[in-house]
């Protein structure tokens, strides 16, 4: 009896793209290669960094959830339901998955083997088109504009952290591109390559283009000897040129250079080779365009040879997270992400500045991220917090390698300085010798601070206890850490302290729960969304996790996370008090990205009626966890 099993699985196929362009013969011998796969709710299909199968997937019945690992957190990244292909990460030559797929309800799966259906794609333009404009706009329907859903395990991320990249945004193209007759001879070409640094001209009559000679004609051709430097262009080039309009998206210029396999498109004024030029832009101008993919950043400040160009990828920064929160990405993962770009400039930073020293470091050493910098919470750029520790030295060196490494830090907080981090009011740098200082030193340091508290003391601790070691030796700050501890146990005095002092702003609601705004100064009339709101949580969520002797978690949100792990009969609270951090820092980021400042003083009157519910309802958790303080540290009577 005929098998009715591909049949059926062919049919189902056909009302999907991009199988409804695969004739009928050829889908019902796809469909005889295909495997069936049911899932139980909650089954694995496969997992982040396992090793990729010869398959992409198809959702017959039930639901798929894809999720991503950042923290030891599952973040859902999407749902897949019938009809929608995922898993196609081996299809691009990636050995090892993404992203996690997990049966969300009961499923049945089709597993499309890739061997079989990669030769489909060469007979039939609309599949690859399909798939490149999928692979190039990273959804997994790039023709369903209102549902498009993600195209799993794709793009280009760092670490576990990605943004969407605007992709349907118009081409940024180089105008008035260096161009050149046929009659040209291809020395004088080269030569205009070098003086103007570029990697390509234009074949140009009549100001329309009749080729293109790239660097690449220059080596395959001229330097192997196979064409004499006194050619004319015309013998090199290539031609027709490809060319695209000043509308083109991005997306589809990426998908043009994907399926011709070039890197220059001439841009003219309506598309064609018959039109004027009006600019050239290369694969290299795409990568560009892909400013919010933190991988582009961490490459931009890998290569950057000066505090100018570090300058430059900051500045960009702020538009990832302008897009980051337009594209409702998580406030929580845009500053793991942003915190990610911060370090990685800082560092390079430090090297630069050890280059301008001229003499390597004569110890190991650490830099330290001090206040919300440490706690990975800086979005908004905000003036530096950070601190210097080197390596235990003898006596007889110390004085020396301490006048090194403050040398060492002035440098480094100038470029930081230039680059966008202003200097602190305060010195809290590490360029001040107070905050320069050997592994002994800091211990005692903070030893002082915990067994002789008082208001400045804990003024400090506030600062420093948030530290976060982002350059060289991790160890010497572990060191550091293990000692605080140390000295913490049985210090009710310093709790105390440290508890009364995260009590000193309480809810920001007057008598008829009317925002308390400042009474006087320079902000008279507006609400300090930082230190009535904000650092509340911040302090609460610092003191109580002491408290519980937990080192490594400096972020507030994750802080609250781990005590309600801690603290199961207090779960909800702190789940609430990290929630409510997590809105009040999206709600100053938003307002410190429409005014152009830090977003910390807001004129209540700019707000909607929604806005101030919301801020409201996140002064809720401050009021409670401050009571949750108060009797733990016994502080009714001490504040």
């Amino acid at each position: 009896m005929k098998n009715s099993i591909p049949k059926r699985l062919a049919d189902f196929l056909k009302n999907y793209p991009p199988f409804e362009w695969v004739n009928p013969k050829d889908l019902l011998v796809l469909a005889q290669e295909c495997e069936i796969i049911h899932l139980e709710k909650n089954q694995t299909l496969f997992s982040i960094h396992q090793n990729t199968e010869p398959f992409f997937y198809v959702v017959r019945e039930g639901a798929i959830g894809l999720f991503k690992m950042i923290d030891n957190t599952k973040i859902p990244i999407d749902e897949c339901d019938e009809g929608d292909i995922f898993g196609l990460r081996p299809f691009f030559a990636e050995n090892q998955y993404a992203m996690t797929a997990t049966a969300n309800e009961e499923s049945l799966i089709y597993a499309i083997p890739i061997a079989v259906f990669k030769p489909l794609i060469a007979e039939n333009d609309n599949i690859l088109n399909y798939l490149l404009s999928s692979f190039a706009s990273n959804t997994r329907n790039p023709y369903d504009k209102e549902h498009p859903g993600k195209l799993l395990s794709v793009n280009e991320t760092m670490g576990e952290i990605s943004i969407k990249t605007p992709f349907y945004q118009p081409i940024n193209y180089t105008e008035n591109p260096v161009s050149v007759s046929a009659e040209t001879s291809v020395l004088k070409v080269a030569k205009l390559m070098t003086k103007h640094k570029i990697g390509s001209v234009l074949i140009a009559e009549n100001q329309f283009p009749i080729g293109i000679i790239t660097d690449k004609d220059l080596r395959t051709k001229i330097a192997t000897g196979i064409i004499p430097l006194t050619a004319n262009t015309s013998a090199i080039m290539s031609a027709p040129v490809l060319t695209i309009s000043k509308e083109t998206s991005v997306a589809e210029a990426q998908l043009i250079f994907l399926k011709n396999n070039i890197s220059h498109l001439c841009v003219t004024e309506n598309g064609t080779t018959t039109s004027k030029i009006v600019g050239i832009i290369t694969l290299h101008d795409i990568f560009i365009t892909q400013a919010n993919n933190p991988a582009v950043f961490l490459k931009w400040i890998k290569r950057a040879t000066s505090a100018k160009e570090l300058k430059e990828v900051r500045d960009k920064l702020t538009q990832l997270i302008a897009d980051g929160l337009k594209n409702n990405t998580p406030i929580n993962h845009i500053s793991k992400l942003t915190s990610e770009i911060n370090t990685a400039i800082i560092g390079k930073a430090i090297q630069l500045a050890i280059e301008e020293v001229s003499i390597n470091p004569p110890v190991t050493f650490a830099w330290l991220n001090l206040g919300s910098q440490g706690r990975k919470e800086q979005l908004l750029i905000t003036d530096q917090d950070n601190a210097l520790v080197f390596e235990d030295v003898a006596e007889a060196t110390h004085s020396e390698v301490k006048s090194y490494f403050l040398t060492l830090s002035k440098i480094t907080t100038r470029i930081l300085n230039f680059v966008g981090y202003a200097y602190c009011p305060a010195e809290m740098m590490a360029s001040n010798p107070k905050w320069c200082l050997s592994v002994s030193d800091w211990k005692k340091q903070f030893h002082y601070w915990i067994s002789e508290p008082d208001e400045h003391s804990i003024m400090l601790c506030s600062i420093f206890f948030d530290f976060e070691c982002v350059y060289g030796n991790e160890e010497l700050a572990t060191a550091i850490s293990k000692s605080i501890f140390e000295d913490l146990y049985k210090k009710n005095l310093f709790f105390a302290y440290l508890g009364s002092d995260a009590l000193k702003n309480p809810p920001p609601l007057g008598f008829f729960r009317q925002l308390l705004v400042e009474q006087d100064g320079k902000h008279k009339d507006t609400f300090d969304i930082k230190s009535r709101a904000i650092m509340p949580l911040v302090d609460a969520a610092r003191v109580l996790l002491l408290d519980k002797t937990i080192s490594g978690i400096n972020n507030t949100a994750a802080r609250f996370e781990a005590l309600a792990k801690e603290e199961p009969e207090n779960k909800e609270l702190f789940i609430s008090c990290a929630n409510a951090f997590l809105d009040l820092m999206t709600f100053r980021t938003q307002e410190g990205l429409k005014h152009n400042n830090s977003g910390r003083f807001i004129h209540l009157e700019t707000l909607s009626k929604s806005d101030k519910l919301k801020l409201k309802n996140a002064f809720k958790p401050i009021q409670d966890v401050q009571s949750v303080l108060k009797n733990r540290f016994n502080l009714t009577y001490f504040t």
